[in-house]
């Protein structure tokens, strides 16, 4: 087995401790502060996720930007930043062009690294941390981290909840359709669309596959062009009406879980992603071109 896929498996006990974790935390973010949500890669997925998940709960206005993108000049309470290394330049970068501005709040899974003292608090997953390059289960439990200081979200699972879905779907067998495969399009609405962004991430990171992720209602837009026979459209979260029968028309195969909370959910196409790089002889943990950190010079 993979170190990534070791470090996929203990998800559901990663996460059980970070709603744990974030009970007694007391720099996230308050009810009524305007925030903004940073990271790099798939910790900007996660980003976006947290932003939608906050205003569904009512929480107030959650921006969430690439930190490369982040948007100089614009007023916020609070800022969030997620950073497993600790030391990717672009967010160190904007940490240190906000300090004495706004407080800063960063989430990392090394406490030796510079993110320490660029950030006014930092909340520190070490145990969430992982040997592979591919991120996998820092990114989920920083998400379960911020979304257990959520409390409840209308709609949503609690965190504990989650914990549960996940350990089924760690364990149940991927439908050989999904497996053999040779595009997926995955696709989500409000908080889901992070985790539809980060699938897709993760099998081209880990598999070099063909996928694509777009926000669901715009799959009729276009992306359903190249649905047909050998191909997934996965949705993350509810399924839109009428998309069963346009997949199904156009020769398409659809996985929907509705049932399952969505973060457990990406813990299957995370799986997948493995699966499909071992299939193809690629090392999931060292996939080609990637390093654990980006650091410019």
């Amino acid at each position: 087995m993979s170190r990534t896929a070791e470090e996929i498996a203990t998800q559901p006990a990663c996460w059980r401790r970070a709603a744990k974790a974030a009970a007694a935390f007391p720099g996230l973010p308050q009810p009524g502060e305007r925030v903004a949500v940073t990271g790099c890669g798939t910790s900007w997925f996660m980003a976006i996720a947290y932003a939608a998940l906050r205003e569904a709960a009512g929480q107030g206005e959650t921006d969430a930007f690439a930190s490369s993108e982040f948007p100089a000049g614009r007023s916020y309470d609070r800022v969030v930043a997620i950073t497993r290394s600790g030391t990717t330049t672009e967010v160190l970068e904007l940490l240190t062009a906000l300090r004495g501005k706004v407080p800063t709040l960063a989430l990392t899974a090394d406490p030796k690294t510079p993110v320490m003292d660029a950030a006014d608090e930092v909340a520190v997953l070490d145990w969430a941390d992982e040997e592979s390059v591919v991120q996998t289960r820092f990114a989920t439990t920083a998400l379960a981290f911020l979304r257990a200081g959520l409390g409840d979200v209308p709609g949503v699972k609690s965190v504990t909840e989650a914990a549960v879905d996940a350990e089924l779907a760690i364990t149940e067998p991927l439908p050989e359709a999904v497996v053999g495969a040779e595009q997926w399009t995955f696709l989500g609405r409000g908080w889901t669309y992070g985790l539809a962004l980060e699938a897709g991430l993760k099998m081209r990171e880990a598999a070099g596959a063909w996928t694509e992720s777009y926000p669901a209602m715009e799959y009729r837009h276009g992306p359903i062009s190249i649905t047909g026979p050998g191909r997934v459209t996965w949705v993350f979260g509810p399924l839109p009406e009428g998309l069963s029968l346009d997949v199904s028309r156009v020769g398409g195969t659809l996985v929907a879980r509705q049932e399952t909370d969505p973060l457990a959910d990406l813990i299957r196409a995370q799986r997948l992603a493995v699966t499909l790089a071992e299939s193809k002889g690629f090392d999931p943990d060292r996939p080609r071109n990637l390093t654990r950190s980006v650091i410019l010079c």
